[in-house]
């Protein structure tokens, strides 16, 4: 049971990676490949974030990546919907391309981030496009921020899912630094199943990045802000202030999630926690993918990409 629990756990952790056979390691982080040119902007604190443009036109979508990820999360996305929008995806401090340090990692932490980025760049009002932890996050900043936040589009949720007082310690005690920085190559492939219902050939560069930064001279950050994310995440819950959101919302879960809910605190239905969540929500349109897993969004882009259009030409 231990050893199930730990190969489900490395799962969550690196829920963005697949594997491919030539590993070339990297010096920093930040010297993995993106198929997308890369920009910098610096905030406030010294902070560096990288973050890729593409696009044009009114509607202004700024996409926020899950726990482990970084912007290429949204690669099957941002190509096909740039011909619309103006698409912006960036990597978290402490992820991808963006600085590394030691940060608080929590949900308001990256709100504020997420807000000062908007008026950095001089964006107006947009619309977040978030996953996993990203929906929590897209989630907490449309609640602090409501005047820069024009709709969101939430894939994948992290929020959704409730957990008691003794979980939350359960959570925090099992997702640590070491946990992050040992995990071990073969744990790394096999929990990538948990991430997808079937995984598509194009996420494999995900897992190679994963262990090719393990060598890194700066992989101990990214170790580290793993577990401040996981705490970040269970100390502000967002639930119960699903009912304050103002803006329209467009939900997409995979019908075949293996994350969410937890299959060791909770278990159940995916779909029960989505439509838990989802009613929530004033103005609100929950999709069920089919044959899709936790990364819903990359799995069946096609189903998400035409989701997304439709509710932001409605």
């Amino acid at each position: 049971m231990k050893k199930t629990i730990y190969l489900f756990i490395a799962g969550i952790l690196f829920m963005s990676c697949s594997f491919q056979k030539s590993i070339s390691p990297v010096k920093k982080i930040e010297d993995i490949n993106y198929p997308f040119d890369v920009k910098k902007i610096k905030l406030k604190n010294n902070i560096e974030i990288a973050y890729t443009e593409q696009g044009g036109g009114e509607t202004t979508i700024l996409f926020l990546h899950g726990l482990g990820s970084n912007m290429m999360a949204w690669k099957n996305n941002i190509p096909e919907l740039k011909k619309h929008f103006r698409c912006i995806a960036f990597d978290w401090p402490g992820y991808g391309k963006s600085s590394k340090g030691k940060y608080e990692g929590s949900m308001q932490f990256y709100s504020k981030i997420t807000a000062e980025f908007i008026d950095n760049m001089n964006l107006g009002k947009v619309v977040l496009a978030g996953h996993s932890m990203g929906g929590q996050i897209a989630v907490t900043t449309a609640l602090a921020f409501p005047g820069k936040i024009d709709k969101l589009i939430l894939a994948s949720p992290a929020g959704f899912e409730t957990f008691t007082k003794g979980q939350k310690q359960w959570l925090r005690d099992v997702f640590t630094s070491d946990l992050v920085k040992y995990t071990p190559v073969e744990n790394i492939k096999n929990n990538l199943a948990n991430n997808f219902y079937n995984m598509p050939k194009d996420a494999e560069f995900m897992i190679k990045d994963r262990i090719e930064m393990r060598t890194a001279d700066d992989f101990d950050w990214y170790a580290y802000i793993i577990p401040k994310n996981v705490q970040g995440m269970v100390d502000a819950p967002v639930f119960e202030y699903l009912k304050e959101i103002k803006q329209p919302v467009l939900v997409l879960f995979g019908k075949n999630d293996n994350l969410i809910p937890n299959r060791f605190l909770n278990g159940g239905n995916t779909e029960k926690y989505a439509r838990a969540g989802a009613e929530q929500i004033p103005d609100c349109k929950l999709v069920m993918v089919d044959k899709a897993g936790h990364f819903a969004q990359f799995e069946q882009a096609g189903v998400f990409n035409e989701n997304v259009i439709s509710f932001l030409k409605k």
